[in-house]
């Protein structure tokens, strides 16, 4: 199993950078795990608190299941993933993932790379590197868009957590990676290296180096 961790501040593009190699490769031979899933869930809280918590620091994300569950697959084991609802900042009573063995596994998520346990486990580590402006810009959209979000408390989120937590966190994980696609999903030639790596496995040549 060849695992790809792909990691990048809000809105840089990984989703798309993994869903491009992702239909290259074709779905059925890819695992696909989004990070956004394992938000740790507080059900103890309110709504107004659930709201308050600051969602781009890398505890608030449980990593020790997304550890679990890759070690499940690795035995060759399902495993089932949890369903985050950002409208209410809550996981989902009634939903879940269905994660299945394969040959390959892509996880996408703004701390991919920052968490060592996590890192471990990663054959190759990329990071999407773009633009601040378009990134803000993506995330505008997508939060008012799809998750029910106005103008003003996305802005307030970005100044107070999102561009401190990019710098303190997000940004110095780069460091790590063993490949850096700058432009995203605009990035052909990095989607298509990945990609050519990834086929290469696939193709039986297992000649990787696993370090953290």
């Amino acid at each position: 199993m060849l695992i790809i961790g792909i990691a990048g501040g809000t809105g840089s593009g990984k989703t798309t950078v993994a869903r491009s190699v992702i239909d290259r490769l074709g779905a059925g031979k890819v695992t696909f795990i989004s990070q956004d899933n394992y938000y740790k869930d507080h059900p103890e809280l309110s709504f107004e608190e659930r709201g308050a918590i600051n969602y781009d620091h890398p505890f608030a994300f449980d990593n020790d299941l997304m550890v679990r569950h890759l070690n499940d697959l690795k035995a060759g084991r399902a495993a089932y993933a949890p369903v985050y609802d950002f409208t209410v900042h809550a996981r989902s009573a009634d939903k879940t993932v269905e994660l299945k063995p394969n040959n390959i596994v892509i996880i996408e998520g703004l701390h991919v790379l920052s968490d060592e346990h996590l890192r471990a486990l990663l054959d190759i580590k990329v990071f999407v590197d773009t633009d601040p402006d378009v990134r803000i810009l993506r995330r505008v959209l997508r939060d008012i868009e799809d998750r029910g979000r106005n103008i003003r408390s996305v802005h307030d989120q970005y100044l107070t957590t999102v561009k401190p937590m990019h710098e303190a966190f997000i940004e110095p994980s780069k460091k790590y990676a063993d490949l850096i696609i700058p432009e995203g999903g605009h990035n052909e030639v990095g989607i298509q290296l990945l990609s050519i790596l990834t086929e290469k496995y696939l193709s039986g040549d297992h000649k990787w180096n696993h370090s953290s």
